[in-house]
């Protein structure tokens, strides 16, 4: 039996990550070879992947990378099976080292395909699965491309990316703080599906009116019941009416119409705050700042000049 020292399993340690004792054991079986004990490693992370293959990875850690000109970045989520895991230092070591990879490709499937360190990416997390003793895999994959691109990561939980127009790394950094934080799934109203705003905005009336029968049986004030829930619904013609409704309340209230140029405004504010709930959800431009709720993202991003949001990515646990 080959003798196996201190040094070979140091090697064989920093090369995969795998404990002391596992790497002698490795060492052992393959006489001292070092590409054999690597692939005596690699055969047990596909054991233990195997029996892990049903076990759900929804810990682990969120990253993102962006190159160093700002054009290009990227945004995985390396899963795990535990918190734990998902905050050891060589777990976000290896999360990192992947992200850097990930940057390099346009989808997971060639990237998992890619080489790292002499074996696919894929081959990988295979081993890691054995070293670490958890499932691994990435469970998100997303790339950006824009003439500046910026990123925030929340605590290896969420990562955005955001795409400008140009350069201005606070509002990428604000922008992408609210991507993170908001959840948005699209730019603008704009790009909203009419049947989609159609049948949503059926399923939310449903819902407050069956939560307003509740809440009448019980005495409590009664939820209001919106005409519409986007600005993609509210045409000229809807505003008009809208406008003409506040006039006759006002005019009811004995309210001067010579005052009314003052209380309008607000009202018509009030109005389309109240029939935009989708939008205010999953619009990034149209959801309020999170810095200042008195304006939205898109006013925001024009306070800062000749400037617009191209896109957004955003990657989560779970």
């Amino acid at each position: 039996m080959a003798k196996i020292t201190a040094a070979e399993v140091n090697k064989l340690r920093k090369a995969t990550g795998a404990g002391m004792m596992d790497c002698k054991k490795a060492l052992v079986e393959a006489e001292g070879d070092f590409d054999k004990a690597i692939e005596v490693l690699r055969k047990k992370g596909q054991k233990v992947a195997a029996k892990r293959a049903d076990r759900d990875s929804s810990e682990g850690a969120a990253v993102s990378k962006v190159n160093a000109d700002n054009t290009v970045g990227v945004a995985i989520v390396l899963g795990c099976e535990t918190d734990f895991v998902g905050k050891n230092e060589n777990f976000l070591s290896l999360a990192n080292e992947l992200a850097e990879k990930a940057i390099n490709f346009d989808n997971k499937e060639d990237f998992l395909a890619s080489d790292f360190g002499g074996m696919t990416v894929a081959d990988k997390l295979i081993e890691q699965t054995g070293v670490i003793g958890e499932k691994l895999e990435i469970n998100s994959f997303e790339k950006l491309e824009a003439p500046y691109v910026g990123s925030y990561v929340h605590i290896n939980k969420i990562a955005a990316l955001v795409g400008l127009t140009s350069k201005n790394e606070v509002v990428a950094k604000d922008v992408a703080m609210q991507v993170a934080s908001m959840g948005a799934t699209t730019l603008s109203y704009k790009d909203f599906d009419p049947a989609y705003i159609a049948s949503e905005t059926e399923a939310r009336i449903a819902v407050i009116e069956k939560d307003n029968i509740e809440l009448g049986r019980l005495g409590k004030t009664l939820k209001n019941v919106p005409q519409y829930i986007s600005m993609a619904q509210l045409t000229d013609e809807a505003l008009a009416k809208a406008e003409e409704a506040a006039k006759a309340e006002l005019t009811a209230e004995g309210k001067p119409e010579k005052i009314w140029d003052k209380i309008l405004p607000g009202k018509m504010q009030r109005f389309i705050a109240d029939n935009t709930t989708l939008d205010q959800e999953q619009c990034l431009l149209d959801q309020n700042f999170i810095k200042d709720e008195k304006i939205n993202v898109a006013k925001y991003v024009a306070s800062a000049g000749d400037l617009s949001v191209t896109s957004f990515k955003r990657v989560a646990l779970g």
